[in-house]
């Protein structure tokens, strides 16, 4: 089972709701990544996924047992993993919107070769990808690596040109050009890495500028001192009649963290601000990892400082956000998302994302965190009156499991969306009823309000 690192839906947001309205200046200026050729008259199709690759071989230290791509006689997740990639396979999609947490443990790029690559590797040129804490944290006892196997594997790596020795190092002429980085937050200890190209199919990732202190592990200037990237990875681009927005959640380790007033976290909220007032499309979805609404009782840190984006993409009339992390499948009813001042008992709490039924003009959240790795339990029953996701879950969640494997088929059509989630393959650690699970629908898209930079 991944790690969920329990927060109170009771938020330290310091300053939330202003931070919807004022953001730093210089937003970054980010690749805009064009999305997969469709038919004339055939709206494109989006398989929707998060939560995919296993471990390959052995179990980091600290590691829970039965957590690798092995796993134990109950659960082989090679077998999952390969399920879910055939139904994207079977599906033949435009493009793929990976939900993060693409590999696990901590998105090293030998284990994205090794793991993922073996699968979803076939769908590789029209994945585009939204990072998750795994590609960014320190989980289960190992050393996250900060996003650098991830921008590594989808943005390619910086190669070593000539034969050189330094530092008593020899590095033959085409191997991959690699960095020790240390003191980031979050880790366990230093990790060495490729050094990924600035711009690809995972957006930007800057040379400089993050946190920690590196050395070049080889290459001409091995052992000397290398400069720290920082993964930004938000993009946008179109589908059909769709815009669509990759957004980056993964704030803990990034310059600034979680805060509002971070220059990391403020600078993609700037940037994603631009982009919606800049969008005329008639339809628009966001996707990122960590969910604001949870429905496995798993909401993070992340997930709140997201409610902030949920507010701004609810003003400029979005329709679909969807999100990854919880191991299961969840449709919401669309609603309004609320702000709410109601703790002052805790030093620093300002309030707490909850929303509000809102048929004509809400966002619909799918969670789709079933790509392969273990599955979490759907929670819809309140332990107090302070359970706030589960109270939440009751009202709003439309339609959940946690007991299958499988990916979403999203169609976007001109004026709306038709969803298809089926199931792909059963846990056989768990008793299920029935041996598959199908969730289908469509909806119609909202009318788009005005909107400027400069509001």
């Amino acid at each position: 089972m991944k790690t969920i690192r329990k927060r109170f839906r009771t938020a330290a947001l310091i300053g939330a709701a202003a931070w919807v309205l004022a953001f730093a200046a210089g937003a970054m200026a980010q690749n805009q990544n064009a999305g997969g050729n469709t038919t004339t008259g055939k709206s494109p199709v989006l398989a929707v996924v998060g939560d995919v690759a296993c471990q390959p071989g052995e179990e980091p230290s600290g590691e829970k047992a039965g957590e690798n791509c092995a796993g134990d006689t109950a659960q082989n997740l090679w077998a999952s993993q390969a399920a879910t990639a055939q139904q994207v396979e079977t599906m033949q999609p435009d493009a793929v919107a990976l939900l993060g947490d693409e590999q696990y443990q901590v998105g090293q790029y030998s284990d994205f070769e090794s793991s993922y690559d073996l699968t979803y590797g076939a769908f590789k040129f029209i994945t585009r990808p939204a990072p998750g804490n795994h590609e960014f944290y320190t989980e289960h006892g190992a050393v996250g690596v900060a996003g650098y196997g991830y921008f590594s594997y989808f943005n390619g790596v910086q190669i070593n040109t000539t034969s050189s020795t330094a530092g008593g190092v020899t590095t033959p002429a085409g191997s991959i050009l690699m960095a020790t980085v240390s003191g980031n937050p979050d880790t366990g200890g230093a990790f060495t890495q490729p050094v990924p190209n600035s711009n690809g199919q995972a957006g930007q990732f800057e040379q400089s500028g993050g946190l920690g202190t590196a050395v070049y592990a080889n290459g001409p200037s091995a052992g000397s001192t290398a400069p720290v990237g920082v993964g930004d990875g938000w993009y946008s681009y179109n589908l059909g009649a769709w815009h669509l927005i990759s957004l980056n959640i993964e704030c803990e380790t990034q310059p600034g963290g979680c805060a509002s007033s971070g220059s990391w976290l403020a600078a993609e909220t700037a940037w994603l601000k631009n982009d919606l007032a800049a969008n005329h499309s008639a339809c628009t979805l966001a996707y990122w990892h960590q969910p604001t609404y949870s429905a496995a009782d798993g909401l993070t840190e992340e997930g709140i400082t997201a409610g902030a984006w949920w507010q701004m993409l609810y003003d400029a009339g979005a329709d679909l956000v969807l999100n990854g992390h919880d191991h299961l499948y969840a449709r919401y009813a669309p609603i309004k998302p609320v702000f709410e001042a109601d703790d002052t008992s805790v030093t620093g709490v300002t309030g707490t994302w909850l929303g509000t039924s809102d048929p004509t003009k809400g966002i619909r959240e799918f969670i789709v965190g079933t790509g392969g790795e273990t599955l979490d339990a759907v929670d819809k029953t309140p332990t107090s009156s302070t359970d706030y996701d589960a109270i939440f879950n009751q009202q709003y969640l439309e339609a959940a499991t946690g007991e299958f494997w499988g990916v979403m088929k999203l169609t976007l059509n001109p004026d709306g969306y038709a969803w298809d989630y089926e199931s792909a393959l059963p846990d056989p650690a768990q008793t299920i009823s029935t041996s598959t699970y199908s969730d289908k629908g469509s909806a119609v898209c909202h009318a788009k309000p005005v909107l400027s930079a400069a509001n």
